[in-house]
């Protein structure tokens, strides 16, 4: 549950997201990467999320192949 004294549109998003089994990850990266990770989406005109969790959803396939 959000902290202080949120609105009820913020009540309701955050239990969607716990329903839907959202989690939040938190990561450091060089500026320089993310910024070009981002200019990078944007002219492609894909959105960051959708394309780190398609080279995550990428790496977890090609490893699960290595170990069979």
């Amino acid at each position: 549950m959000p902290k202080g004294n949120p609105n009820s549109n913020t009540v309701r998003v955050d239990r969607y997201q716990k329903k839907a089994g959202y989690k939040v990850k938190t990561f450091k990266l060089k500026g320089d990467i993310a910024e070009r990770f981002k200019e990078a989406c944007e002219r492609k005109g894909v959105g960051q999320v959708a394309t780190i969790s398609q080279l995550m959803e990428q790496f977890i396939s090609s490893v699960e192949k290595t170990k069979e």
